[in-house]
C-alpha cells in the first residue's frame, strides 16, 4: 500500500494515532459593566468630576462617565465652543459650567477629580498642572507626546501623591483579565514570543475626519491650541485630523498600537518598557499631507522575548493579540478569547521513520504505541475554549476603577508609571520609522539611542 509521509499529515493524524479528541466550548463571561446602572449611591459618596476636552473621545468617556452611579459632571472645558453645547447635551444639564480655560477647573473645590480627552501634544501640561493643583486625574492614552513628557507626568503625580489613571481601556475588560488570569495560571506555560496586529481600511479609520462645519477662529481658539507646535495660520482638518501630524499626535503607535502593547502588559504581568524598537513602513494609501506612516511595523525586545506588531489603515484585519508559549497560544480578539492548549509532545510515532527500511519502521512504530500509546477509555482531549464578553476596549469600569481609586486612594490599573512603560514603547517605534534603524533603550539617560 502507497503510504505518503509529511509534516503536515503527522499533525493532521498524530491525535487519531493516540486516539487523541478534538473538542472546543465557548464561555460567556459574566457582562460585568450592565451592572453600574442597577447601583445606589448615597449623596455623601457622589463624586463630582470636571472633563477637559469633549472632542470624539471625551464624549464617549462624559457620557460613560455619567451613566455609573453617583458620579456628576459639574463642569467642562474646551477651547472649541461647539463642545460646550456637547457637554451640555449629554450631561442633560443645560445649566452646565463650560469655558475655554480648563485651569479654572482646577481651582475649583467642588471637583473631586478630572477627566481628560485632548491631543497627544496638550496631555503633559494638562496632567502636571491638575497634579500640582492637588487634582487627581484620569487621561487618555498614550500617556505622553515624548518621552520627557512622560518622565515630567510620572514624577508630578508621585510629588504631589496624586492618582492618575491612563485611559488604555482593555486593562478593566473582563477579557483582559481573563488572559492574565489563564497566563498566570500557565494556561501556556513561559512565553516565548507574541503577535499584536490591527487593521482598518476606510477614511475614518484613517483619521480623515470631517472637520466641525462651524470651526473658525472665532469658534476656536486656534493659537492656544496650537500650544508648543509650530505656529501656523488657522486649519480646520489639523484640528479635526491631529492623529496624521507628529507636531500633535503619536500617530498609529498612540493611537491602535498602545492599546495592544498595554493589553500585553497586562496580560503577561510586565510593567517595563522595550529593550530595542525596530520599524518598517511607510504612507501607502493616505497621501493627505500626513507626516506619520498609515503602515507601522514593528519588532520589540522585552527582556530577550521578541514582540511583533503590525498596525495598518489600508487593509482590514481583526484585531488579535496571540500570546504563545509551549503549552498552547492564548488569542484575544475585541470581543472573544481563545485558548488552544497544545501537548507539546509527539502524538504518534515520527514522520522521520519514512526512512526506514519496511521491517524497521514496522518494528519502531509497534515499539511505539506499546510505550506511549493511552490505554483505552483513557485517551487525551484536547479541548479549545472560547470566552466571549464585553468589549476588550472596555471604558465604563475603567473610568469606574479610577473613581473608585479617587475615594478610597487605592491604586489604579494603569497608573503612570505603567502608562509611561507603554508610551515608551509607541515613541520608540516611531523614532526607529523615522530614523530607519533599530533604536535601544538607555536606562543611564532614560532616552532613545541609536
Amino acid at each position: 500500500m502507497k503510504r505518503s509521509f509529511s509534516r503536515r499529515g503527522f499533525i493532521a493524524t498524530s491525535a487519531l494515532g493516540t486516539g487523541g479528541l478534538l473538542a472546543a466550548r465557548t464561555i460567556n463571561l459574566d457582562p460585568y459593566p450592565l451592572t453600574f446602572g442597577k447601583q445606589k449611591v448615597s449623596p455623601s459618596d457622589r463624586i463630582r468630576f470636571g472633563i477637559i476636552g469633549i472632542g470624539m473621545q471625551g464624549s464617549g468617556l462624559l457620557a460613560g462617565a455619567v451613566s455609573l452611579p453617583g458620579a456628576e459632571c459639574v463642569a467642562a472645558a474646551d477651547l472649541y465652543d461647539g463642545r460646550h453645547t456637547l457637554a451640555k447635551e449629554i450631561t442633560g444639564n443645560p445649566g452646565l459650567y463650560t469655558t475655554r480655560k480648563y485651569k479654572e477647573l482646577l481651582d475649583r473645590k467642588d471637583i473631586d477629580c478630572l477627566i481628560a480627552a485632548v491631543p497627544d501634544h496638550w496631555h503633559k501640561q494638562v496632567v502636571v498642572d491638575a497634579c500640582d493643583a492637588g487634582k487627581d486625574i484620569y487621561c487618555e492614552k498614550p500617556m505622553s507626546h515624548s518621552i520627557a513628557d512622560g518622565f515630567q507626568m510620572v514624577d508630578a503625580a508621585k510629588r504631589n501623591n496624586r492618582i492618575v489613571q491612563i485611559g488604555s481601556q482593555r486593562v478593566s475588560s473582563n477579557l483582559c483579565k481573563k488572559a492574565r488570569e489563564m497566563y498566570t495560571a500557565g494556561a501556556i506555560g513561559d512565553i516565548e514570543n507574541v503577535e499584536l496586529s490591527l487593521g482598518r481600511n476606510d477614511p475614518t479609520g484613517a483619521w480623515e475626519y470631517p472637520p466641525p462645519t462651524d470651526l473658525s477662529p472665532a469658534t476656536l481658539d486656534w493659537d492656544t491650541w496650537l500650544n508648543d507646535a509650530p505656529k501656523i495660520p488657522f486649519n480646520s482638518e489639523r484640528f479635526a485630523r491631529w492623529r496624521c501630524w507628529k507636531e500633535y499626535g503619536t500617530g498609529v503607535a498612540g493611537d491602535l498600537m498602545v492599546h495592544l502593547i498595554s493589553g500585553m502588559l497586562f496580560t503577561l504581568g510586565w510593567n517595563e518598557h522595550p529593550r530595542s524598537a525596530t520599524a518598517l513602513g511607510g504612507i501607502f494609501r493616505w497621501k493627505d499631507g500626513r507626516n506619520m506612516p498609515d503602515l507601522h511595523l514593528v519588532l520589540f525586545d522585552y527582556h530577550g522575548v521578541p514582540v511583533f506588531v503590525r498596525l495598518g489603515l489600508g487593509t482590514e484585519a481583526p484585531e488579535i493579540a496571540r500570546f504563545m508559549g509551549p503549552k498552547g497560544i492564548i488569542d484575544a480578539g475585541e470581543f472573544n478569547l481563545r485558548h488552544a492548549p497544545q501537548a507539546g509532545i509527539d502524538l504518534a510515532p515520527s514522520y522521520y521513520d519514512s526512512g526506514f527500511p519496511g521491517k524497521m519502521r514496522q518494528e519502531y512504530e509497534a515499539k511505539w504505541y506499546a510505550e506511549h500509546a493511552p490505554k483505552l477509555g483513557q485517551e487525551p482531549i484536547n479541548q479549545e475554549v472560547n470566552y466571549s464578553g464585553h468589549d476588550w476596549d472596555d471604558m465604563r469600569p475603567h473610568i469606574l476603577n479610577f473613581f473608585e481609586a479617587v475615594k478610597s486612594r487605592k491604586p489604579v490599573v494603569e497608573d503612570a508609571v505603567f502608562g509611561n512603560n507603554a508610551a515608551i514603547a509607541c515613541h520608540m517605534a516611531n523614532e526607529s520609522y523615522f530614523r530607519g534603524k533599530t533604536v535601544y533603550w538607555d536606562e543611564a539617560t532614560n532616552n532613545i539611542k541609536s
